[in-house]
C-alpha cells in the first residue's frame, strides 16, 4: 500500500515537474537568444562616427559611443580576416551609410569595406576597425596588444596607425640599436 502511495505520486508530480522543466528550456532559450542579439547588435553602431579621445596611450580613435577601436594586424587590403567567432569577441565597426569623422579625425581616410556577411565595415587609413568587447566602458583599452585569432591587435592613433605600448624602461645600459616601425599601413 505504502509503494503504491509513492508511486501515485511520483506520477502526479510528472505532468507538473515535465510542465517546470519545458518553462525553464523555453527561458533558457529566449536568454540565449536575447544574448545572441546582444552580441550581434555588438558590432552595429547608431552612428558610424569615429571621433578622438585621450588615454594613457595618447589620442586613439573611438566610435560613437566612445569605445576604443583597434586594427587587426591580420587583414590585408582593407579587408577583414576576423569573422566567426573572433567577430564576436572583435564586434566591427559596421555603417549603414558613409562614417563621419569626429573632431581631429581625417574624413578622406574613413571608408568602408564589405564584410563576407555583406555587412559595411567602417576602415580607417585602409584598416578595417573593430571594437573589443571586454571594453564595457569608454576610453578602456584593455585589448591593446592582444595575440588572438592569429594575430596582435592594437588601438588606433589619429594618424591611422597602430599604437604600441612602450616596453618598461629598462635601467641596463645597452648599445643595442633600435630600427623603427615599417612604414605601409600595415605596421
Amino acid at each position: 500500500m505504502k509503494q503504491a502511495r509513492q508511486t501515485t505520486n511520483s506520477s502526479r508530480r510528472g505532468p507538473l515537474g515535465l510542465m517546470v522543466i519545458s518553462a525553464l528550456s523555453v527561458a533558457l532559450a529566449g536568454l540565449g537568444l536575447w544574448s545572441a542579439g546582444a552580441l550581434a547588435g555588438a558590432s552595429q553602431e547608431s552612428s558610424a562616427t569615429v571621433s578622438l579621445r585621450s588615454t594613457n596611450l595618447g589620442r586613439i580613435l573611438v566610435s560613437a559611443k566612445g569605445h576604443t577601436l583597434y586594427l587587426f594586424l591580420k587583414d590585408r587590403n582593407a579587408k577583414s580576416a576576423c569573422t566567426g567567432m573572433c567577430a564576436q569577441y572583435w564586434p566591427p565597426l559596421v555603417a549603414r551609410a558613409k562614417p563621419s569623422a569626429g573632431p581631429g579625425v581625417k574624413a578622406a581616410w574613413l571608408a568602408t569595406t564589405r564584410r563576407a556577411d555583406g555587412k559595411l565595415q567602417v576602415t580607417y587609413n585602409r584598416h578595417p576597425l573593430y571594437t573589443y568587447l571586454p571594453d564595457r566602458r569608454a576610453g578602456q583599452t584593455s585589448g591593446e596588444g592582444s595575440s588572438a585569432f592569429g594575430g596582435k591587435w592594437y588601438v588606433v592613433s589619429a594618424s591611422g596607425r597602430a599604437i604600441r605600448k612602450a616596453a618598461p624602461a629598462d635601467t641596463t645600459p645597452t648599445t643595442t640599436t633600435t630600427t623603427p616601425y615599417p612604414t605601409n599601413p600595415y605596421p
